[in-house]
């Protein structure tokens, strides 16, 4: 599944639906699922629906996060700021096509070793297990610039486990 960030702020993608669409995709009945993402500034992680939303079209469970990593990890808004970038990693950068500013990207490192890259959910009836409110959200912390970014989805488990008699795999919740 592809998303477009923006540039400026982190962006925050609801990609649920694309997840759940897998899930039915797989023909797993029973099982467990995983979704991740490659990008070294990006985060999956599961949250709350968020109902109401800034005037810039910011899910206010978004901006509360958004807020609190901000304390934590400062947006790079200088060289210096952090080590990285380098003079190496800078380097780098040029020789892939990114002008210096482009670089200044660590808080997004930083909040993607944090948050994470992945999250597992179990599959229960060919159904994402996601609870009541539960979404699934690809977050953006690189605010260098707009660029597509990427998840995917594996869903490992036992297909049409009921209906076939198989046992069915016990979930940590009911043991």
């Amino acid at each position: 599944m592809k998303v477009i960030s923006c540039a400026g702020r982190p962006s925050f993608h609801d990609i649920t639906e694309q997840a759940a669409a897998a899930v039915r995709q797989s023909g797993i009945s029973e099982g467990l699922c995983v979704v991740y993402t490659h990008h070294t500034t990006c985060s999956v992680m599961l949250k709350a629906a968020s109902l109401d939303e800034t005037y810039n079209g910011v899910g206010f469970i978004d901006q509360d996060l958004w807020d609190v990593l901000e304390q934590i990890i400062p947006t790079c808004r200088k060289e210096g700021q952090y080590l990285h970038p380098g003079e190496k990693a800078t380097r780098f950068a040029a020789e892939h096509g990114e002008d210096k500013p482009e670089a200044l990207n660590t808080e997004g490192h930083l909040r993607s070793s944090l948050l994470k890259r992945s999250v597992s959910m179990a599959v229960a009836a060919g159904r994402l297990d996601l609870g009541a409110h539960g979404r699934i959200c690809l977050a953006d912390f690189d605010q260098t610039r707009s660029r597509e970014r990427q998840a995917a989805v594996c869903v490992i488990g036992v297909q049409n486990a009921r209906d076939s008699g198989g046992t069915v795999p016990p979930c940590l919740s009911d043991v």
